[in-house]
């Protein structure tokens, strides 16, 4: 059995303004940041024997992880599309919602709808590629939907949906 893996899907190219912003400000700081790094492994490099200088080994790994990171945010700067206007009919799920839901329970949760580069579970938002976002967005106040949850099918009821 081999380690091959089909390629994962493509995550939605929207983002909100905030997200943008927190993106764009982490790539400049990462540059700063690799400018101090390279210094120091310059440094590193200069005392001596490479296969030994732990200092020079460390600092090389750190570089290759900036350089893996700036790609990325480099890439998705570039291909993402910012939504920063509430939509004309906000009885609906769209992209930027806060929905409120409430389950069996009747117990109630808020969630914000957010592209794939911006999800926080602990804010409790989630990426409209997520199950729970997808079956969210399109749906109207009051409508019921069933979310294939890790602890099995979950019935959800949208008690509200507001906009900023």
């Amino acid at each position: 059995m081999g380690r091959w893996r089909p390629p994962a899907e493509k995550s939605s190219p929207y983002i909100t303004k905030q997200g943008y912003d927190r993106i764009y400000t982490e790539l400049g700081e990462l540059w700063k940041k690799r400018r101090r790094v390279t210094e120091k492994l310059k440094i590193a490099a200069a005392e001596g024997d490479r296969s030994e200088n732990a200092d020079y080994i460390y600092r090389k790994k750190q570089l290759r992880e900036m350089d893996r990171r700036l790609g990325y945010l480099s890439r998705r700067v570039d291909a993402v599309t910012v939504v920063d206007r509430v939509p004309e009919n906000n009885n609906k799920v769209f992209f930027g919602a806060w929905v409120i839901v409430a389950n069996e329970d009747d117990e109630k949760t808020e969630y914000r709808i957010v592209g794939a580069d911006e999800f926080d579970a602990d804010l409790n938002w989630i990426s409209m590629d997520s199950p729970l976002g997808k079956a969210l967005l399109g749906k109207s106040l009051d409508d019921e939907l069933t979310v294939q949850l890790p602890n099995g099918p979950t019935i959800l009821w949208i008690e509200a949906i507001r906009y900023r």
